[in-house]
């Protein structure tokens, strides 16, 4: 299990999804009552053992291919074969870039 503070803008759902577990599994964990209300600041527990890769990422100021890969434990190359880039030296902040098949 891992603990999450809740950001402005997430969901229960966008959540559960990045982190490859189910809506009900977290809500019952942390004792969240329909509709699921969180909050910015909340601290959930996420009842998972392993963090898998997202399969998309949206690029943020001062990101790089070699920095994302690094961050995911990934391949450059993998990265270049999933992304059609017109260039692969220039991302820019805003662009979703898939990680995984």
């Amino acid at each position: 299990m891992i603990t999450y503070t809740v950001r402005p803008g997430n969901t229960l759902y966008a959540i559960a999804n990045f982190f490859g577990t189910s809506v009900k599994a977290i809500a019952e964990t942390n004792g969240l009552r329909c509709p699921y209300t969180i909050y910015p600041g909340q601290e959930l527990i996420l009842p998972i053992d392993d963090i898998k890769s997202p399969r998309y990422y949206v690029v943020r100021p001062g990101d790089t291919l070699a920095s994302i890969a690094d961050r995911y434990g990934l391949e450059i190359n993998n990265l270049l074969a999933l992304n059609n880039f017109d260039d692969p030296n220039v991302i820019y902040p805003g662009q979703i870039i898939r990680l995984t098949p």
